[in-house]
């Protein structure tokens, strides 16, 4: 019934937005003041279709506001800014994650593999807007560390910082794309 993309409001408070996910029979919707907020089907109304167009007599009217008036709404739960946080997306650069074999490799042709992986999935994030990714690069000599944060250091929209201590040890640094409300 409903889609992702769908303009809605709610039928028991005066809020409007747009659909951005759909589970089972909750609505997740992201109201027109950046707020996101969970609702039964049965508590929302599309905007912009015909069912909403339908024009009704003052009699209609008023028996729906009379049925309204007896029916209790339930509370909606408001998404915590901490619940919103998507989890950051891992890429692992240990050599072994991303080929078969480095038995006839010199450690340049490793570095290589491993950076030119790490620039197409910084790549792939910015375009698919995804805020935050963890690479996974291990301790070693730092080698690879150091020049992840040269390859990160040649971009303006973003900032770099060792990942959580607790899960990924010293071995992983963590990007935050900046991401632009034009785009």
């Amino acid at each position: 019934m409903f889609k992702i993309g769908d303009k809605v409001e709610s039928l028991n408070d005066s809020i409007k937005g747009e659909v951005f996910a759909v589970k089972e029979n909750s609505i997740f919707v992201l109201t027109e003041d950046d707020f996101e907020m969970e609702f039964d089907q049965d508590e929302l109304v599309v905007v912009g279709s015909e069912e909403s167009d339908i024009h009704l007599n003052p009699m209609d009217v008023s028996k729906a506001l009379s049925e309204k008036e007896s029916w209790k709404p339930r509370k909606t739960r408001r998404i915590k800014p901490k619940e919103r946080v998507q989890p950051a997306m891992e890429v692992d650069l240990h050599i072994h994650k991303l080929v078969n074999a480095t038995k006839n490799m010199s450690n340049y042709d490793m570095l290589t593999i491993q950076l030119d992986t790490a620039k197409r999935q910084l790549e792939f994030a910015i375009r698919k807007k995804i805020q935050r990714v963890v690479f996974i690069h291990g301790v070693g000599d730092g080698v690879l560390r150091t020049e992840l944060e040269y390859l990160f250091k040649r971009y303006d929209n973003l900032k770099f910082y060792d990942a959580n201590f607790q899960k990924y040890g010293r071995g992983a640094t963590e990007v935050y794309i900046f991401q632009s409300k034009t785009a």
